[in-house]
């Protein structure tokens, strides 16, 4: 079985495909193989590495809390990527692994060739961070004194995983699998350690209005935790580009495969070519009017 070592802590990764090197970041409730969808897209041009995360067997689950933090998270791509033999690459994540892509770019944007996040940005409403850190010990208490098997019961009504189990029964009843399988040490310590831990995206502002990464932002409809921070990295950030999916819940990859396959294909073909420009600052206007000359 194929590990990378990052600061002592295994990473179990698969690769996939020839060229240009795309790092697939899973979320919180996911692991490498929800990506697959997207290993079989890509890997045709691409070549894919997708991994899971330190806490996700059968990557090493640190037994210390303070072993996981998003900072960490983002280095474990950058030793990721060093072991595999590559200083570059397009960079995709998933919601807490979206966040780390976010993070990867402001970190080190010189091996970032593309950032594209999917739902990001849960726990940034400042309104409700007290609540937000309430919920997340709470869920951390869950997994450390029923299980993974149990707290993974709350998925079957999670409001932003209804969509994907109104359009796909089948592809949800095989993410619900996947989950209950998860090691709920690593879930709680990742829940504390990265979760709890990480900086609203409300607060990046300055950074994101410096991030000339080229970053594509992908967002559901239907996954209100997400839109708002999505739509602030696009107002704030000049290299972003905002793609809503109507009636589409929370991880857009699994949900609607072939229209995220589609429109990031897109996002890296421009890229990859130099056409990906930013923001053009005429298309900012204030006013309700067009500007004169």
């Amino acid at each position: 079985m194929p590990y990378a070592l990052s600061n002592g802590v295994r990473l179990y990764y698969e690769e996939c495909g020839r060229g240009t090197p795309i790092v697939f970041v899973h979320e919180f409730s996911g692991d490498l193989y929800s990506w697959e969808a997207q290993l079989r897209r890509f890997s045709r041009r691409h070549r894919c590495i997708a991994f899971n995360a330190r806490g996700y067997p059968p990557s090493d689950v640190p037994r210390a809390t303070s072993e996981y933090s998003y900072r960490i998270a983002t280095d474990d791509i950058a030793n990721l990527l060093r072991h595999v033999g590559e200083t570059k690459a397009h960079i995709v994540g998933c919601s807490m692994g979206a966040y780390t892509t976010l993070q990867f770019g402001l970190r080190y944007p010189r091996m970032a060739r593309s950032l594209t996040l999917v739902g990001v940005g849960a726990g940034s409403d400042l309104a409700k961070l007290v609540q937000f850190h309430r919920d997340t010990e709470a869920q951390t208490q869950r997994y450390l004194s029923l299980g993974t098997r149990e707290v993974v019961k709350m998925y079957l009504n999670h409001p932003a995983r209804v969509p994907l189990r109104l359009k796909d029964p089948r592809g949800f009843d095989e993410f619900y699998r996947r989950v209950a399988e998860h090691s709920a040490l690593g879930a709680a310590n990742t829940l504390r350690g990265v979760q709890a831990r990480r900086v609203s995206v409300y607060r990046l502002e300055s950074a994101l209005r410096r991030l000339a990464v080229p970053l594509q932002v992908v967002c559901g409809d239907e996954d209100p935790s997400a839109l708002g921070p999505s739509l602030f990295i696009k107002r704030t950030c000049p290299s972003a580009s905002l793609a809503v999916v109507a009636g589409t819940g929370h991880a857009v990859n699994v949900e609607e495969p072939e229209y995220f396959n589609r429109i990031t294909a897109e996002f890296l073909a421009q890229v990859e070519s130099r056409r990906w420009r930013p923001r053009d600052p005429r298309s900012l206007n204030a006013s309700t009017m067009a500007r004169g000359k």
